[in-house]
């Protein structure tokens, strides 16, 4: 099953100023996400970002910031997105069936999220090249957990190229100019 922009929304987790530092590999988590981020507006695909108790973890990474449309913002106390109020109503009222994730922690709320959204009846996708946990043992058991239960893995260049569907567009001049 491919990615398609019109029936796709995206969600940031919990990339936040006092968390990411502390992740495996930050600044491919920083990248991956502004390159999703700037592709879902460019696209039109309809974002979501959680920020997971500011007041102790702090807001999301600055870099992140311009990139939040206006009403994005979503803060949470449950580790699973789905588990707040308004969550699931935020994105079924985006009226899209395929839920893109990326984040922080992999293993912790990436995962959570991703698993709410599945039984609740999206296709969902994790970019996982776009996620990060402290320990790479983390990360690499909640890739496996996530395939165990029907997650889809992908990286920021598939979810970008499928978005875009074909070449000899504005957008893929634009936005395969990202990844270059």
């Amino acid at each position: 099953m491919l990615l398609a922009a019109e029936r796709s929304f995206l969600a940031i987790i919990d990339i936040q100023e006092r968390l990411l530092p502390v992740m495996a590999n930050p600044r491919q988590v920083l990248w991956g996400a502004a390159v999703l981020m700037r592709a879902a507006t460019r696209l039109g695909v309809p974002m979501v970002v959680t920020e997971q108790y500011p007041k102790g973890l702090g807001p999301t990474q600055a870099d992140l910031k311009p990139f939040i449309s206006e009403g994005a913002l979503f803060v949470k106390q449950h580790f699973a997105s789905t588990g707040e109020a308004g969550f699931l109503e935020r994105t079924g009222g985006f009226n899209r069936k395929q839920a893109v994730l990326a984040g922080i922690e992999s293993h912790i709320c990436v995962t959570q999220t991703a698993l709410g959204l599945k039984a609740a009846g999206y296709e969902v996708f994790v970019v996982l090249d776009a996620c990060s946990s402290r320990h790479q043992t983390s990360l690499d058991t909640a890739r496996q957990r996530l395939l165990q239960n029907g997650i889809d893995i992908v990286t920021v260049e598939m979810a970008l190229f499928e978005w875009m569907g074909r070449a000899g567009t504005p957008e893929f001049k634009e936005l395969s100019a990202l990844i270059k």
